[in-house]
């Protein structure tokens, strides 16, 4: 019914963010990993967005990015996971990790989303491996990380260069980097000193 919602972060809420469209305001619920990257008042954010109905609410959940809404209304079609458990696997995990995770029948590691125990990970992985392809994830995943590198300043793309060349996972890398608060004093070795400390 409504695909995305364009509009200016007004406010933000345990769960959810409201969008000022046009005097209207949208409360939309998003994932933890979400949360921590809408924190900008004032700023312009594009949702893609599922309208969720049930007998008592309408809600819409929404994602910066078309992938994530995919793979929620993909753990939607699981029986037993509703649109709550959704999010706390999304907020655990990233689209591309939760693809391999399930690709792998590694539901040890899917038992670690908030909610979802060892049984209720058998059955999603049951249920969404054959809607899933190997190399359609390994192209996602790679096609991610590039655009992302992308987007960093130099001294943030080599500090997630150093935290792969010790070992560390390129998503993981990324990930620790984006979360070091920007400084305008920051050189490479700082953002990886604070980066690190995030990865202990």
């Amino acid at each position: 019914m409504i695909a995305y919602i364009k509009g200016e972060l007004v406010e933000t809420l345990p769960g959810s963010v409201i969008l000022d469209v046009r005097g209207i305001g949208y409360r939309i619920y998003i994932s933890g990993r979400e949360s921590e990257q809408l924190t900008k008042m004032g700023s312009q954010v594009k949702l893609h967005t599922y309208f969720h109905v049930k007998e008592d609410a309408m809600q819409l959940y929404g994602f910066q990015h078309k992938d994530d809404l995919e793979v929620f209304s993909l753990l939607l079609g699981v029986s037993g996971i509703g649109p709550k458990a959704a999010l706390g696997i999304l907020t655990a995990f990233s689209a591309d990790d939760l693809r391999f995770a399930v690709l792998s029948e590694d539901a040890k590691t899917i038992a670690k989303a908030p909610g979802i125990g060892v049984k209720t990970a058998k059955k999603m992985i049951l249920e969404l491996k054959d809607k899933l392809d190997l190399e359609d994830a390994f192209e996602k995943k790679l096609l991610h990380e590039q655009e992302a590198e992308e987007t960093l300043p130099d001294a943030r793309g080599e500090a997630v260069e150093a935290l792969t060349a010790l070992g560390y996972s390129p998503a993981d890398a990324l990930r620790a980097v984006q979360k070091v608060e920007p400084g305008d004093d920051m050189d490479t070795e700082a953002i990886l000193k604070a980066a690190l400390k995030r990865m202990i």
